[in-house]
């Protein structure tokens, strides 16, 4: 694809990313059959090469409308066009840049305005965080259905204690994250009781919070880069101290630190840390699949009766991080049977604030989701991240978990 970037922009180094990224599509349109929300809408503008243009249209000069707005803000950054694509055009990172571009120049309206600045300044605070979930499943009947179907219950947000104190010599460190303590405070306590089996001790830094996606698709990117430097601070001297891994049990915050050495590469004084970051960065998957030999037999040893599990796929993990089959592999080994699920590729519509601030369409999602996910009449639900885990249970009846879960309770 030809391009003629405005002279103000092409020179810096989003523009020069931009250009280099719009040269590399060829429109053969190949993401279209795989973009979510053009399956549903089936406008060109709401699937991957229709956003291109309107981009590439932007960042050439043509006037940005809140037309152009619209279709942006209805992309998920499921990520699923990028694993279709045939050409590695790096669609996420030019929708990043072209989002940035046009909130410079397109106002909201301030009801919008109120929303996204709540949504970014309350959400990653888990001093606010916390008590208002507590009061959500107070005032739950009470609540507009979209805030509603957010509210755990009371039950989902309880947790097994960690291990106690052990001086294994491996040691690897994991984020707590912003909402996931919250909402599911089980998941990094499973985390740390399967490791803690297999010889590994997993802690947290207290001062890391929030790994900054929140506010990095929020409109807020500066502020996002400022929540990646202070958790870089909070596990600089860990890795000093020689961590082996960072361990994510949130695929979404997984997939965001992962580009910590991307996002912060200009960045003088952080750049050589993000990077390094980046690198010990794994998901949990990741871990378990690499210490498979000692984790299968013990699995093997407990011979429990076979669970029947249906696994979704986050999109953060399957189309962010590229990991497939690893946490299918682990179930099974733990004696699961996996039912199949039509369209795995496909989000489940919760993408962050997208199931806020987009509930038509995240409803929608959701609903095929479970509909793909119950076909096979499944015990439980599983998934990979605290987005996906939340937004599928606030639609379905049948309890919705972390996969490592269920690995920590068959050992």
């Amino acid at each position: 694809m030809q391009t003629n970037l405005i002279e103000s922009f092409k020179d810096t180094p989003e523009g020069r990313e931009a250009d280099a990224i719009l040269r590399t599509c060829v429109h053969c349109g190949f993401c279209t059959a795989t973009c979510p929300t053009y399956q549903l809408l089936g406008d060109e503008l709401d699937g991957p090469r229709g956003r291109i243009y309107l981009i590439k249209q932007m960042l050439e000069g043509k006037k940005v409308t809140e037309k152009t707005q619209v279709h942006l803000d209805r992309c998920l950054t499921c990520r699923s066009c990028e694993t279709t694509c045939p050409s590695g055009v790096k669609y996420h990172r030019l929708l990043d840049i072209g989002r940035k571009f046009m909130n410079d120049r397109v106002g909201r309206p301030a009801a919008q305005k109120v929303v996204r600045g709540l949504l970014k300044e309350a959400l990653p605070r888990p001093w606010i965080f916390r008590p208002a979930v507590a009061m959500g499943q107070m005032m739950r009947p009470l609540l507009p259905q979209v805030l509603a179907d957010k509210v755990p219950t009371a039950a989902a947000g309880q947790s097994r204690a960690w291990p106690g104190k052990s001086a294994h010599p491996r040691r690897m460190l994991t984020l707590a994250g912003c909402v996931q303590p919250g909402l599911a405070p089980n998941t990094n306590a499973a985390t740390a009781r399967v490791l803690d089996a297999l010889g590994i001790t997993l802690f947290e830094a207290p001062e890391a919070g929030c790994c900054g996606a929140l506010r990095f698709h929020l409109d807020a990117q500066e502020q996002a880069l400022d929540d990646m430097r202070r958790n870089i601070d909070a596990w600089w001297p860990h890795v000093e101290q020689g961590i082996e891994a960072i361990v994510m049990t949130a695929s979404g915050c997984g997939a965001h630190v992962k580009e910590y050495g991307l996002l912060l590469k200009h960045d003088p004084a952080y750049a050589m840390k993000a990077e390094r970051i980046s690198g010990l960065t794994k998901d949990v998957s990741e871990i378990l699949v690499a210490e498979a030999a000692r984790l299968k037999p013990l699995l093997a040893a407990r011979q429990q009766s076979p669970l029947k599990l249906a696994f979704h796929s986050p999109c953060t993990l399957q189309h962010g991080q590229k990991i497939k089959g690893v946490v299918e592999e682990l179930l099974a080994a733990a004696g699961c049977e996996l039912t199949p699920v039509a369209d795995p590729h496909l989000c489940c519509g919760s993408a962050g604030t997208y199931s806020i601030l987009q509930p038509e369409l995240s409803k929608q999602l959701r609903d095929n989701k479970l509909a793909a996910l119950s076909a096979g009449t499944p015990t439980v639900i599983v998934t990979a991240n605290i987005g996906c885990q939340t937004h599928l249970q606030s639609g379905s009846a049948t309890p919705v978990r972390h996969w490592v879960e269920i690995i920590d309770e068959r050992l």
